[in-house]
């Protein structure tokens, strides 16, 4: 049973919801790889027949874009679009959207009795393309994300420290605990390596659809 919270959030996602202006869903370009999601499912309707619905995210569109970032298509047409977080109504439950700034975060069919499934991803796009490594090669795919975990955490410590040392330097923090000096010098190549392996990493687990806590703060 949900909870009064959750009740609230899904009506705020529904009224997001906006109908679709009857348009074909766009084929998927190789070079949209990093800026589009496109998940698939398919569904059957209250008169026995199946319909393919489609949820397409354009991660460089936002709010105040003239087209909404998320759209949903059925059978190829587009039915609904919406600002993220949102939750598009279909046949027997929703369909939950939700973005980091690495990329989705959410993307799950919740059905009214509560089950949870994660869409399926275009083989072309990006999840679609982590997902194929993922079957061809587990073991690879599984270390790939165990160092992006670390990659993570690393980037994670680089920033604490440098946080701790523009703190202690305030005179009255330094008189009362002493001063901090971070190993990795500020603005140093350390500094830049790690804020761009840190995106790579942020990135791979998005596309391999893990929701770490720690891209949670760039949502």
């Amino acid at each position: 049973m949900r909870t009064v919270l959750e009740k609230y959030r899904r009506r705020w996602q529904l009224a997001k919801v906006r109908p679709g202006d009857g348009s074909p869903l766009p084929e998927y370009r190789p070079w949209q790889v990093l800026s589009r999601s496109l998940f698939l499912l398919e569904l059957p309707d209250p008169d026995g027949g199946r319909h393919e619905f489609a949820v397409d995210v354009r991660h460089l569109r936002d709010s105040s874009s003239t087209k909404r970032p998320a759209l949903l298509y059925r059978d190829g047409t587009q039915v609904a679009g919406a600002n993220l977080p949102a939750a598009f109504p279909v046949p027997g439950g929703v369909v939950e959207v939700a973005t980091s700034v690495y990329g989705l975060k959410r993307i799950h069919h919740v059905a009214d009795d509560g089950t949870e499934r994660v869409l399926r991803p275009h083989p072309r796009s990006g999840e679609g393309l982590r997902a194929r490594f993922a079957r061809r090669f587990p073991r690879t795919s599984t270390v790939v994300g165990a160092v992006s975990v670390v990659v993570l955490l690393v980037g994670l410590a680089v920033t604490l420290a440098t946080v701790a040392e523009q703190v202690t330097r305030v005179p009255p923090v330094a008189a009362a605990i002493g001063t901090f000096t971070s190993p990795i010098p500020a603005g140093g190549w350390a500094t830049v390596v790690a804020a761009v392996l840190g995106a790579l990493a942020a990135t791979e687990r998005s596309l391999a659809l893990r929701d770490h806590w720690l891209l949670r703060s760039g949502a």
